[in-house]
C-alpha cells in the first residue's frame, strides 16, 4: 500500500492556506475593483484570441490537418527544458567530504579521494594524507523518505568517516574499481512497486544516468530478489555487477562515491536539476531499452509454442488493470470488458501477481491504447504506457488528492492522455454500507482529515467499486475516439515521410 499521509496532511495545510488567503484577500473594495476590471480584459483578449484561434475550422472545416495539429498541441511540453541548477557538493576536491541535507526527501553525501568500505562498522572511509583535514565524520541513511521518521528508523545507517592514510592500518583494498560508486538503500517500502520505483528506481537514474553505465552500484539493505526483478533495468544504469554492502566482506575501493540518491517528485524527473536535462521520458526510454531483449525471448516463445496472440492492428486494445486481493476491486468487472468490446476495444484482463515478470507486464501495456485501473500501487505501471496513449484511473471515494498527486499528475508529465474518472457515491460498496447521509459518503474530507489510519481502514482497504456503465460510457468513448486520432496521426505521419 502507498505511504503517503504524511505528505497528504503537508500538501494539504498549503492548499488550506492557498484557499483561506484568497478568500481573505477578496473581501475588500479597492482590491475588488481591480480584479474585476483585470478579469474583463483577459476575458476579452481570450475571446478575440478563442477567434484567431478557431477561424480556420469556420472558414475551411474541422479538417484531417485540424486533428493533427490539435494533438500536436496536446503534447508539445514534452519536449520543454529548463536551465540545469547545479546541486550541492557537485564539486568537489581531493580528500573531502561534502553533504547536502537541504532536500525535503533525502539527503546526499559526495565523496572523493581514497575510499574504502568497511561493511563491518557499516562505515565508509576516506582517507587522506592532509594533515590539515578536519572533515568532521557523518552519518546518513540513503533512503528517499527523509521526511517519514517512522521507516527512516528501519533503514542502515552508514558512517562516512575520514583517516589518515599515513597512520592507519585499514587501508588493504580487495577490489579496486576505476570508476565511481552510488550507494543506496533497498530497505525502506521496497516490496510495493509504487515505492520501488518511487523511491528507488526513478531516483537511481536520476542520481546515475549522467555517468553513462560507468558506475558500480552498492546496496545497503540488498536482496536478491530486488536484482532478480529490476535487473533488466539496472544493467541500462550500470555495466558493472551490483555490490551486497553488508554480504560482501571484502573491501571495496573507489575514487569518488555518492552515498544518497537524488529524488524530485512523484514519479517523475525535474529536467533543470538533472545533467543533460533528461526527462521522465528519457526514463521510460530505459525501461524500453531493458525490457526490449526479453520481449524479443517471449515472443520467440510463444512462436514455438504456437500461441496466437490477438491482432490489434485493427482494433485500439484496452488494458484493465485488474486488482487483486479484497479492496478497491471493480465488482462488475465482467460486464466492463462487454461494454469495452461493445464500444469497439480489443481488451486485455491484466492480473500481475508479485511473482509476474516485469518484462511481460510492460509488454502488455506497451502495446496498448488505453489502461484502466482503480487507483492505488499498480498504477505505477503506467510508467509502461507509450506516451499519448490514454490512462483511465478510477477514483474511489476519498481518495482524490492521492490519486491525482501520485499518478495523475506525474502521467501527464509523461506525456499521456490522462483521465481521473471519480466515482459517484452510489458507485462506492460504502453507499450501501453508511448510507448517503453519513459524512464518510457526504464529506470524506472530514474523514482524511482525522489521520491516515481512518483514510487507510475506510477508503483504501474497506471500499470497492461497481461502475456505473451507462455514466462509465462516455468515458471510454472518448478514448476510444483518442485513440483512433493518434493512430491516423501516426500512419498519417509514417506515410508522409515514404
Amino acid at each position: 500500500m502507498v505511504q503517503y499521509q504524511r505528505l497528504i496532511i503537508h500538501h494539504g495545510r498549503k492548499e488550506e492556506k492557498f484557499r483561506v488567503s484568497a478568500e481573505e484577500s477578496g473581501g475588500g473594495g479597492c482590491y475588488s475593483k481591480r480584479a474585476k476590471q483585470k478579469f474583463r480584459c483577459l476575458l476579452f483578449l481570450s475571446i478575440l484570441s478563442c477567434c484567431f484561434v478557431m477561424s480556420p475550422y469556420y472558414l475551411f472545416g474541422f479538417s484531417t490537418l485540424s486533428l493533427l495539429d490539435s494533438f500536436r498541441r496536446e503534447i508539445e511540453g514534452l519536449s520543454s527544458y529548463e536551465p540545469f541548477i547545479t546541486p550541492l557538493c557537485s564539486e568537489i576536491s581531493n580528500g573531502t567530504i561534502c553533504c547536502d541535507r537541504t532536500g525535503l526527501r533525502s539527503d546526499i553525501c559526495e565523496m572523493k579521494g581514497d575510499i574504502r568500505t568497511n561493511s563491518a562498522s557499516s562505515s565508509i572511509f576516506l582517507f587522506t594524507s592532509s594533515t590539515k583535514n578536519n572533515t568532521k565524520p557523518e552519518k546518513i541513511k540513503p533512503y528517499t523518505r527523509k521526511w517519514e521518521t517512522s521507516v527512516m528508523d528501519t533503514v542502515q545507517e552508514l558512517n562516512l568517516i575520514t583517516k589518515d592514510s599515513n597512520s592507519s592500518s585499514d587501508r588493504v583494498c580487495d577490489v579496486y574499481h576505476d570508476v565511481p560508486a552510488v550507494f543506496f538503500s533497498t530497505g525502506g517500502y521496497t516490496g510495493n512497486v509504487y515505492h520501488e520505483f518511487n523511491d528507488g528506481i526513478i531516483p537511481l537514474f536520476i542520481t546515475s544516468q549522467h555517468y553513462n553505465k560507468k558506475v558500480v552500484f552498492v546496496i545497503v539493505e540488498y536482496h536478491d530478489w530486488w536484482e532478480m526483478k529490476y535487473g533488466d533495468i539496472v544493467s541500462q544504469l550500470s555495466d558493472y555487477p551490483l555490490v551486497d554492502f553488508s554480504g560482501d566482506a571484502r573491501t571495496h575501493c573507489f575514487k569518488e562515491a555518492t552515498v544518497g540518491l537524488r529524488i524530485h517528485d512523484e514519479l517523475t524527473v525535474n529536467s533543470s536539476l538533472v545533467i543533460g536535462n533528461q526527462t521522465i521520458v528519457d526514463f521510460r526510454n530505459v525501461l524500453d531499452r531493458g525490457y526490449s531483449h526479453r520481449i524479443q525471448s517471449l515472443i520467440q516463445e510463444e512462436t514455438e509454442a504456437n500461441v496466437t496472440a490477438l491482432d490489434f492492428k485493427k482494433k485500439p486494445k484496452l488494458v484493465i488493470l485488474s486488482r487483486n486481493g479484497s479492496s478497491r476491486a471493480i465488482l462488475n468487472e465482467n460486464l466492463l470488458v462487454e461494454l469495452a468490446e461493445e464500444t469497439g476495444f480489443n481488451v486485455e484482463v491484466l492480473r500481475p501477481q508479485k511473482t509476474t515478470e516485469m518484462a511481460k507486464i510492460y509488454r502488455s501495456l506497451n502495446t496498448s491504447d488505453v489502461m484502466i485501473g482503480v487507483h492505488g500501487a499498480a498504477m505505477t505501471h503506467f510508467l509502461f504506457l507509450k506516451p499519448k496513449t490514454v490512462f483511465i484511473q478510477i477514483i474511489p471515494l476519498g481518495t482524490d488528492w492521492a490519486a491525482e498527486t501520485y499518478y495523475g499528475e506525474p502521467a501527464k508529465k509523461l506525456g499521456l492522455k490522462y483521465i481521473g474518472y471519480k466515482i459517484a457515491p452510489k458507485e462506492s460498496s460504502l453507499y450501501e454500507e453508511y448510507g448517503k447521509d453519513d459524512p464518510i459518503i457526504r464529506d470524506p474530507d472530514s474523514l482524511n482529515d482525522k489521520g491516515w489510519e481512518y483514510t487507510k481502514k475506510i477508503y483504501l482497504q474497506g471500499q470497492n467499486v461497481k461502475l456505473d456503465l451507462r455514466r462509465f460510457r462516455e468515458t471510454l468513448t472518448r478514448s476510444y475516439d483518442f485513440s483512433i486520432r493518434r493512430r491516423f496521426r501516426e500512419d498519417y505521419l509514417l506515410h508522409r515521410e515514404d
